[in-house]
């Protein structure tokens, strides 16, 4: 699958603690910057992100965690898709189910139409895409 990375209509990008805290806090402001930009909190773009959120931030947390570094939350929004990514500072990729892992990445595939992972100079990043966000307009 070849990797298409949309250039942004919006841009969120926080870093947090790799920590479950920094993880639970990676999950809740994506709901509120979804919401703010026209996704209501409890829809089901917004619990479709979340879902996606959830799992890779806590996979940032439990597997790519490097003492005294945390990872990174990018949102992109660009015509009818989302872009969700997590960047830690591991480089090694998580185990997958049935291989030391649970059912996290299982749980991404359910929620996202594609995702996978990229190298960068310090660790990875792992992304996911979301489609379906239509009446979302870019200014």
């Amino acid at each position: 699958m070849t990797e298409q990375i949309p250039s942004p209509g919006r841009k969120f990008r926080q870093l947090f603690s790799a920590t479950p805290r920094g993880a639970r806090l990676a999950r809740r402001l994506t709901c509120c910057q979804l919401e703010e930009w026209g996704f209501p909190h409890g829809g089901e773009i917004s619990d479709a992100a979340a879902s996606v959120v959830a799992e890779l931030a806590v996979n940032a947390v439990t597997h790519g965690r490097v003492p005294g570094r945390g990872f990174a939350l990018t949102l992109l929004l660009a015509r009818e898709l989302l872009r969700i990514e997590v960047a830690d500072a591991r480089g090694e990729r998580w185990p997958e189910e049935g291989r030391g892992g649970g059912s996290g990445l299982r749980i991404v595939s359910a929620f996202a139409d594609s995702w996978g992972v990229r190298e960068r100079s310090i660790g990875k990043i792992v992304w996911a895409e979301v489609s379906g966000m239509k009446g979302w307009e870019e200014e």
